[in-house]
Protein backbone atom coordinates (compact mmCIF):
# COMPACT_ATOMS: atom_id res chain seq x y z
CA UNK A 1 0.00 0.00 0.00
CA UNK A 2 1.13 3.50 -0.86
CA UNK A 3 2.22 6.14 2.33
CA UNK A 4 -1.01 7.55 3.97
CA UNK A 5 -0.42 10.97 2.71
CA UNK A 6 -0.26 9.67 -0.95
CA UNK A 7 -2.50 9.30 -3.80
CA UNK A 8 -1.99 8.25 -7.34
CA UNK A 9 0.49 10.44 -8.81
CA UNK A 10 -0.57 11.91 -12.68
CA UNK A 11 1.24 13.29 -15.72
CA UNK A 12 1.36 17.25 -15.83
CA UNK A 13 2.60 19.55 -18.16
CA UNK A 14 4.91 22.46 -17.47
CA UNK A 15 4.69 25.70 -18.69
CA UNK A 16 8.06 27.51 -20.24
CA UNK A 17 10.79 27.66 -18.21
CA UNK A 18 9.71 24.76 -15.40
CA UNK A 19 11.25 22.00 -14.40
CA UNK A 20 10.65 18.81 -12.26
CA UNK A 21 13.44 18.80 -9.70
CA UNK A 22 13.74 16.20 -7.26
CA UNK A 23 11.84 16.54 -3.73
CA UNK A 24 12.16 13.56 -1.65
CA UNK A 25 13.19 9.79 -3.07
CA UNK A 26 10.59 9.40 -6.49
CA UNK A 27 8.91 12.68 -5.59
CA UNK A 28 9.37 15.67 -7.54
CA UNK A 29 8.91 19.47 -7.09
CA UNK A 30 7.83 21.92 -9.86
CA UNK A 31 10.53 24.98 -10.44
CA UNK A 32 10.96 27.52 -12.65
CA UNK A 33 14.23 28.68 -13.83
CA UNK A 34 13.36 32.41 -14.45
CA UNK A 35 11.54 32.61 -10.72
CA UNK A 36 12.87 32.13 -7.52
CA UNK A 37 14.18 28.99 -6.96
CA UNK A 38 14.47 27.12 -3.22
CA UNK A 39 18.39 26.81 -1.97
CA UNK A 40 19.64 24.86 1.11
CA UNK A 41 18.02 26.80 3.83
CA UNK A 42 14.67 24.98 3.08
CA UNK A 43 15.73 21.52 3.04
CA UNK A 44 18.03 22.62 6.57
CA UNK A 45 14.45 23.73 8.48
CA UNK A 46 12.13 21.07 7.01
CA UNK A 47 14.72 18.97 8.91
CA UNK A 48 15.48 21.22 12.01
CA UNK A 49 11.50 21.34 12.47
CA UNK A 50 10.12 18.23 14.51
CA UNK A 51 6.89 16.82 14.07
CA UNK A 52 4.10 15.44 16.30
CA UNK A 53 1.85 12.79 15.17
CA UNK A 54 -1.29 14.19 14.00
CA UNK A 55 0.27 17.81 13.75
CA UNK A 56 -1.92 20.57 11.62
CA UNK A 57 1.21 22.42 9.67
CA UNK A 58 1.40 25.65 7.62
CA UNK A 59 4.05 26.89 5.77
CA UNK A 60 4.31 30.62 5.24
CA UNK A 61 6.52 32.44 2.62
CA UNK A 62 6.25 29.20 1.21
CA UNK A 63 7.21 29.96 -2.48
CA UNK A 64 7.25 26.69 -4.44
CA UNK A 65 6.69 24.44 -1.42
CA UNK A 66 9.70 23.42 -0.71
CA UNK A 67 9.50 23.52 3.20
CA UNK A 68 6.06 22.37 3.49
CA UNK A 69 5.57 19.54 1.11
CA UNK A 70 9.38 18.57 2.22
CA UNK A 71 8.59 18.58 5.53
CA UNK A 72 5.20 16.54 4.68
CA UNK A 73 7.27 13.50 3.17
CA UNK A 74 9.59 13.18 6.57
CA UNK A 75 6.65 13.15 8.22
CA UNK A 76 3.84 11.35 6.78
CA UNK A 77 2.33 10.88 10.03
CA UNK A 78 1.01 14.66 10.74
CA UNK A 79 -2.17 15.66 9.57
CA UNK A 80 -1.51 17.99 6.72
CA UNK A 81 -0.09 21.30 5.79
CA UNK A 82 -1.02 24.22 4.07
CA UNK A 83 1.49 26.53 2.01
CA UNK A 84 1.03 30.49 1.95
CA UNK A 85 2.53 32.22 -0.71
CA UNK A 86 1.86 35.74 -1.85
CA UNK A 87 2.95 35.01 -5.65
CA UNK A 88 0.55 33.39 -8.01
CA UNK A 89 2.98 31.70 -10.20
CA UNK A 90 4.66 30.18 -7.07
CA UNK A 91 1.67 28.83 -5.41
CA UNK A 92 0.37 27.93 -8.81
CA UNK A 93 3.41 25.72 -9.09
CA UNK A 94 3.20 24.66 -5.44
CA UNK A 95 -0.38 23.28 -6.28
CA UNK A 96 0.36 21.47 -9.44
CA UNK A 97 3.73 19.79 -7.37
CA UNK A 98 0.59 18.61 -5.11
CA UNK A 99 -1.49 17.25 -7.79
CA UNK A 100 1.71 15.87 -9.50
CA UNK A 101 3.07 13.62 -6.53
CA UNK A 102 -0.88 13.03 -5.01
CA UNK A 103 -0.50 14.59 -1.89
CA UNK A 104 -3.80 14.20 -0.54
CA UNK A 105 -3.42 16.41 2.98
CA UNK A 106 -1.20 19.23 1.15
CA UNK A 107 -2.86 22.51 -0.08
CA UNK A 108 -2.10 25.80 -1.67
CA UNK A 109 -3.27 29.15 -0.90
CA UNK A 110 -2.70 32.36 -2.68
CA UNK A 111 -2.63 35.52 -0.13
CA UNK A 112 0.40 37.68 1.52
CA UNK A 113 0.97 36.07 5.10
CA UNK A 114 -0.30 39.15 6.52
CA UNK A 115 -3.46 38.86 4.72
CA UNK A 116 -4.21 35.17 5.94
CA UNK A 117 -7.85 34.36 7.19
CA UNK A 118 -9.33 34.61 10.32
CA UNK A 119 -10.66 31.05 9.84
CA UNK A 120 -7.03 30.11 10.24
CA UNK A 121 -7.21 31.71 13.50
CA UNK A 122 -5.46 28.90 16.63
CA UNK A 123 -5.66 26.65 13.73
CA UNK A 124 -1.84 25.65 13.53
CA UNK A 125 0.67 23.13 15.48
CA UNK A 126 3.66 23.92 13.85
CA UNK A 127 4.27 26.82 11.20
CA UNK A 128 7.55 26.54 9.15
CA UNK A 129 8.43 29.63 7.68
CA UNK A 130 11.87 30.51 5.34
CA UNK A 131 11.26 34.25 5.42
CA UNK A 132 12.98 37.07 3.17
CA UNK A 133 15.43 37.92 5.14
CA UNK A 134 18.03 40.02 3.75
CA UNK A 135 17.84 44.11 4.10
CA UNK A 136 18.27 46.42 0.81
CA UNK A 137 16.77 46.78 -2.58
CA UNK A 138 16.42 45.50 -5.47
CA UNK A 139 19.39 45.63 -7.06
CA UNK A 140 20.05 43.04 -9.54
CA UNK A 141 17.08 40.77 -8.92
CA UNK A 142 13.94 40.99 -10.79
CA UNK A 143 10.80 41.97 -8.32
CA UNK A 144 9.75 38.53 -8.62
CA UNK A 145 13.21 37.11 -6.72
CA UNK A 146 13.85 40.09 -4.78
CA UNK A 147 10.38 39.49 -2.47
CA UNK A 148 11.35 35.97 -1.64
CA UNK A 149 14.59 37.33 -0.75
CA UNK A 150 14.77 41.07 1.01
CA UNK A 151 12.18 42.05 3.11
CA UNK A 152 10.22 44.81 0.91
CA UNK A 153 6.38 43.44 1.01
CA UNK A 154 6.99 41.93 4.51
CA UNK A 155 8.72 42.28 7.90
CA UNK A 156 10.24 39.71 10.51
CA UNK A 157 7.64 41.60 13.44
CA UNK A 158 4.81 40.62 11.00
CA UNK A 159 5.51 37.48 10.07
CA UNK A 160 6.17 36.48 13.79
CA UNK A 161 2.44 38.35 15.02
CA UNK A 162 1.12 36.57 11.69
CA UNK A 163 2.30 32.89 13.44
CA UNK A 164 1.41 34.33 17.41
CA UNK A 165 -2.74 34.49 15.58
CA UNK A 166 -2.40 31.33 13.56
CA UNK A 167 -0.99 29.00 16.07
CA UNK A 168 -2.94 27.04 18.59
CA UNK A 169 -1.49 27.25 22.48
CA UNK A 170 1.27 25.50 22.73
CA UNK A 171 1.80 25.60 18.91
CA UNK A 172 5.19 25.61 17.58
CA UNK A 173 7.30 28.03 15.11
CA UNK A 174 9.80 26.78 13.39
CA UNK A 175 12.09 29.59 11.13
CA UNK A 176 15.07 29.71 9.51
CA UNK A 177 17.08 33.93 9.37
CA UNK A 178 20.46 35.24 8.99
CA UNK A 179 22.79 34.91 11.96
CA UNK A 180 23.64 38.33 12.60
CA UNK A 181 20.00 38.87 13.08
CA UNK A 182 19.63 36.90 16.16
CA UNK A 183 19.40 39.38 18.88
CA UNK A 184 16.32 40.76 17.03
CA UNK A 185 14.61 37.04 15.89
CA UNK A 186 14.66 36.24 19.83
CA UNK A 187 13.54 39.96 20.85
CA UNK A 188 10.74 39.63 18.10
CA UNK A 189 9.45 36.18 19.20
CA UNK A 190 9.56 36.49 22.92
CA UNK A 191 7.86 39.77 22.52
CA UNK A 192 5.01 38.53 20.96
CA UNK A 193 4.34 35.97 23.36
CA UNK A 194 6.52 32.89 21.25
CA UNK A 195 9.29 31.62 23.32
CA UNK A 196 12.35 30.26 21.74
CA UNK A 197 12.77 26.44 22.58
CA UNK A 198 15.49 25.33 20.34
CA UNK A 199 18.21 27.83 18.46
CA UNK A 200 21.01 25.85 16.08
CA UNK A 201 23.35 27.71 14.14
CA UNK A 202 24.79 26.68 10.23
CA UNK A 203 28.18 27.77 9.66
CA UNK A 204 29.77 26.55 5.91
CA UNK A 205 32.71 24.81 7.22
CA UNK A 206 33.53 22.97 10.63
CA UNK A 207 34.58 25.53 12.66
CA UNK A 208 33.69 28.18 10.76
CA UNK A 209 31.93 31.23 10.97
CA UNK A 210 28.17 30.58 11.65
CA UNK A 211 25.87 32.09 8.16
CA UNK A 212 22.27 31.01 9.44
CA UNK A 213 20.19 30.14 12.48
CA UNK A 214 17.23 28.11 12.86
CA UNK A 215 14.97 28.88 15.95
CA UNK A 216 12.01 27.05 17.32
CA UNK A 217 9.30 28.86 19.70
CA UNK A 218 6.62 27.76 21.54
CA UNK A 219 3.34 30.08 21.73
CA UNK A 220 3.05 30.38 25.60
CA UNK A 221 6.11 27.83 26.66
CA UNK A 222 8.21 28.37 29.85
CA UNK A 223 11.66 29.99 29.37
CA UNK A 224 14.81 27.83 28.69
CA UNK A 225 16.73 27.21 25.36
CA UNK A 226 18.37 24.18 24.11
CA UNK A 227 21.50 24.82 22.44
CA UNK A 228 22.01 22.23 19.70
CA UNK A 229 25.33 21.56 18.03
CA UNK A 230 25.98 23.66 15.04
CA UNK A 231 25.35 22.01 11.87
CA UNK A 232 27.41 22.18 8.57
CA UNK A 233 26.13 22.90 5.65
CA UNK A 234 27.85 24.40 2.45
CA UNK A 235 26.21 28.03 2.02
CA UNK A 236 23.36 28.71 -1.43
CA UNK A 237 24.91 31.54 -3.68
Amino acid sequence: MPPPFLLSTMEISLNDGEVLEELFEDKKIIQNKSLYRFTSDSILLSRFARAKYGDVAADFCSGSGIVGLHFLCLNGHISGVTLFEMQSALSDMAERTISYNGFKNARAVCCRVQDIGREYDDKFSLILCNPPYERGGFENLTYEKAVCRKEITITLPEIVEAAYRKLKYGGRFALVNRADRLAEVIFCLKARGLEPKRLQFVSGTPGGKPYLIMVEAVKGGKVGLEMLPTAVNAPSV
